[in-house]
């Protein structure tokens, strides 16, 4: 499940070959309308690449730099998956890379894996996964954690802790300020 939590970075995935985008964090609010829309902020903390290779590397600032914050098809994507680009930036804070998207949804249940069932929101996420905070409740069993919050919470809160692999190149350095 932690795959589909990484949304933001996550759609690198179809087009990163050796190298990978990390982060270290990503925090996601979601505000949701009677209908069960809403609009959706995600921010993903230090983000590096992994990459080894310098091509490797290129090919990570490329995709992130030329893919996610400047193209058509980046946004042409998320469409594709019931949602609304509204807006994204990358910016330094504290010398570490930070990225900010912002997307309006029709559908809960097309947002990063949150379920609308019977009354409750909710999110399952992997074992190991680690939630910094949020404002619903955590349930955590053997085989998975799951975050709940009731129909009357508007606003869906939740950040997680992804930790950084041991080798990592910086990505604050390319931000043109």
């Amino acid at each position: 499940m932690k795959k589909i939590i990484l949304l933001f970075v996550f759609l690198f995935a179809s087009v990163l070959v050796n190298g990978c985008l990390v982060f270290e964090q990503a925090e996601y609010i979601i505000t949701i309308d009677k209908n069960r829309g809403g609009t959706a902020e995600i921010v993903i903390h230090n983000i590096r690449s992994d990459a080894m290779l310098d091509s490797d590397f290129m090919e990570d600032r490329t995709n992130l730099f030329d893919y996610v914050l400047n193209s058509n098809e980046f946004a042409a994507a998320m469409v594709a998956e019931g949602k609304q680009l509204q807006n994204r930036e990358l910016f330094v804070d504290d010398d570490k890379l930070v990225g900010r998207v912002k997307f309006a949804f029709t559908n809960i249940n097309r947002v990063e894996g949150i379920i609308y069932d019977e009354g409750y929101f909710f999110l399952t996420l992997e074992p190991s996964d680690s939630i910094i905070s949020t404002n619903g409740e955590v349930f955590a069993a053997k085989e998975y954690k799951r975050i709940i919050w009731d129909e009357s919470f508007t606003e869906l809160k939740f950040k997680l802790f992804m930790g950084l692999p041991d080798h990592t190149r910086p990505l604050a350095p390319f931000v043109k300020q």
